[in-house]
This record gives C-alpha cells, sequence and structure tokens, in this order.
C-alpha cells in the first residue's frame, strides 16, 4: 500500500497530493432483519444480493469492487449515513425506481419526505430511510470533494 502526505486545500473539497490506492471493498451494516434489509438495497439499486460467503451476512453486490454485508442486530441500531454517487442518468432511473417501490424519499438528510430533488450543491441528491431507517443518500456530484 502506498501512502503520502494529505493536505486540504483553501477549499476544503480540495484535497491536494493524495496518493493512497485504497478502495473500500465491503462495509458491514447492522439491520433488523438482514435478508429483508440486502433484498430491499438490492431492489432499489437492482443488484444482486445472497448470503455472503462468509460470517452470518446478507451481501448486496453494490459493483464489482463493492459489497455491502447487513448483519442482523437484536440490540437498537444506531443509525448510518451511506451516500452513493452515481450519474445523472442513473440518479434518475433509481429514484423512479424508490417511487415504484413506493419508498419516500427527500431533499434534506433528515425531516419528512417531500419527494423534491436537492440541487444547491451543484448536482442532485435525495436521501431516504430504507432499510432499517438509516439515512441513504443519492448524488450525482460530490459536495466532499471536487473530483
Amino acid at each position: 500500500m502506498e501512502v503520502s502526505a494529505r493536505t486540504l486545500g483553501p477549499d476544503f473539497r480540495q484535497v491536494q497530493d493524495v496518493t493512497m490506492p485504497a478502495h473500500l471493498d465491503h462495509i458491514i451494516i447492522p439491520a433488523k432483519d438482514r435478508v429483508a434489509s440486502a433484498r430491499r438495497l438490492a431492489q432499489i439499486f437492482d443488484v444482486p444480493w445472497a448470503p455472503a460467503n462468509v460470517g452470518p451476512f446478507s451481501a448486496v453486490h453494490v459493483n464489482a469492487g463493492l459489497t455491502i454485508d447487513f448483519d442482523e442486530w437484536t440490540e437498537t441500531i444506531p443509525k448510518g449515513h451511506y451516500c452513493f454517487r452515481v450519474s445523472e442518468e442513473e440518479f434518475n432511473v433509481i429514484r423512479d425506481r424508490l417511487q415504484k417501490l413506493g419508498i419516500a424519499y427527500r431533499s434534506l438528510p433528515h425531516g419528512p419526505p417531500d419527494y423534491q430533488i436537492n440541487r444547491s450543491m451543484g448536482g442532485s441528491i435525495i436521501y431516504w430511510s430504507e432499510p432499517d431507517d438509516h439515512v441513504w443518500e443519492l448524488l450525482t456530484q460530490s459536495y466532499a470533494r471536487s473530483a
């Protein structure tokens, strides 16, 4: 693994001198019902899901490089925030799929559904709460970085 120093430019979204060829491979997300959560997220993104190869998880295969593993919890589940960047075309397809699945969405991370698209950051952003009342975010342009 190659690592170098990281600095922030005057605009906090401009990360400069970054060299770290690491990619997120998988993430474990707590769920009330791991199978139902995996199935629901897979429906939203139109991707496959299955029991994970290792451990008691249900895995959603988001793309060739990322798997989301749902882990079933009996205790209170802390809310997480998970954001996916897609093209404008993919954004529209996924938003339409949310509507067809009857999943309410909103323009802000928290609050009631307003079925609006947030365009304040230069792209398109929506949020929804299924599965498991986490904050799921879909955007077309990162506000965390310039590229």
